[in-house]
């Protein structure tokens, strides 16, 4: 098996981008410390929000319970002349696939409309499979409704061989409907920061701009929670799985490169207005394997103490960097290729972990070797 771990130190100010139920930055303890946390359903979405900038849009799914609607949609753009029955089409197609179809209960726009009881992550090409399916059957005069083996066998198979590269990477699960489900490829964990943290709390008014001079009172008060930072990040992807599911060496190599470039780059965008917290990365480390994924957070199961002289990011890279060197002494499991880059020029252990290339060109090793690797294997 190859694996490609990614590794990401990234500093952020004060913020508040992934909040719990009450509002206030999600935490964890770690090491027996609270430490700030970013669930990974947060930066997947974020990723998922930047990769249309990334790869062709043919090329990703959906996350809807609107695929009636997209369905209907698809039949009215490959025949005009269907517009009429369309919905009732589209709906009992989906159904086939053993999704529910109920009427919104939403106000507004969507009310009474059909939509599927739950989320489903659904590919763009899926949606024109299936109106294409759907037409077919109506100019054969088949009832959907009432589905026969050839169109359940079709619409099964709409959902089999190469699949969106967001499903791939990120998995679809439906209890209702299992012929759907696709396995991850790729796993995320919860960022949490290298440091101990405690939670803030802003407390803020609002004026009034058109109150009377005789009125001096705040028209609003309220409090936000936030804490600042220096997060550990790590994600995973499994070669030879994406491959499966792609179908093309090519493919993976875009696909993982796609899923770099958004890993890093992203950030979730929770009270972005209110912070300014964007931030990229200090340092990012890539390793090609080729026994286990490992994510190097037990670096900081001590967490990292401020130093006048030394930033606690820099601290942080140069802790990850030693633990791999010595996860990889003690088990003898050495990587196949590992590439960093550093805003701060990098540590002495990041040094003697692999070879120090700027962002654009990691993308380009990245991209050969992963081509490399998959292609050696099949011989």
């Amino acid at each position: 098996m190859m694996y490609l771990d990614l590794h990401v130190i990234q500093n952020v100010p004060p913020c508040d981008m992934n909040r719990d139920d009450t509002g206030t930055p999600k935490t964890a303890i770690y090491g027996g410390f609270q430490r700030s946390r970013v669930s990974s359903q947060a930066w997947k979405h974020a990723m998922r929000e930047m990769f249309p900038s990334l790869v062709d849009a043919s090329k990703l799914g959906v996350r809807t319970k609107h695929a009636v609607a997209l369905i209907e949609d698809d039949i009215v753009r490959q025949r005009p002349d269907l517009a009429d029955v369309a919905g009732d089409l589209a709906s009992n197609v989906l159904k086939v696939t053993g999704v529910k179809v109920e009427a919104s209960r939403r106000s507004g726009s969507e009310e009474g409309t059909s939509v599927s009881q739950y989320l489903i992550f659904i590919a763009k090409s899926e949606v024109e499979k299936l109106a294409h399916i759907a037409i077919d059957a109506h100019d054969a005069g088949e009832d959907l409704s009432k589905p026969s083996k050839e169109v359940k066998k079709a619409v099964s198979s709409a959902f089999h061989g190469t699949q969106a590269l967001d499903i791939a990477l990120f998995g679809r699960m439906l209890a209702d409907a299992p012929d759907l489900n696709t396995d991850a490829s790729a796993q995320v964990a919860h960022a949490i920061s290298v440091n101990k943290v405690s939670q803030e709390y802003d407390y803020f008014t609002a004026v009034d701009d058109c109150a009377a001079e005789d009125n001096a009172g705040a028209a609003m008060l309220d409090t936000i929670g936030f804490n600042s930072s220096t997060l550990y990040r790590y994600a995973t992807i499994c070669l030879p799985s994406l491959e499966e599911q792609l179908g093309d060496v090519n493919a993976v190599a875009e696909g993982a490169c796609a899923f770099l470039k958004a890993f890093v780059e992203s950030m979730p965008s929770g009270k972005q207005n209110t912070f300014a917290n964007r931030t990229l990365p200090s340092a990012v480390l890539v390793v090609l394997r080729d026994d286990q994924p490992i994510n190097g957070v037990s670096a900081f199961e001590s967490p990292v103490s401020p130093k006048e002289d030394v930033s606690i990011s820099r601290q942080a890279e140069d802790r990850l960097a030693s633990k791999l060197l010595q996860i990889s002494e003690t088990y003898g499991n050495a990587p196949v290729k590992v590439w960093w880059t550093a805003v701060d020029g990098g540590t002495d252990s990041l040094k003697q972990v692999g070879e120090q290339v700027t962002f654009p060109k990691m993308l380009d090793e990245v991209s050969a070797s992963v081509v490399d690797a998959l292609s050696k294997g099949e011989e």
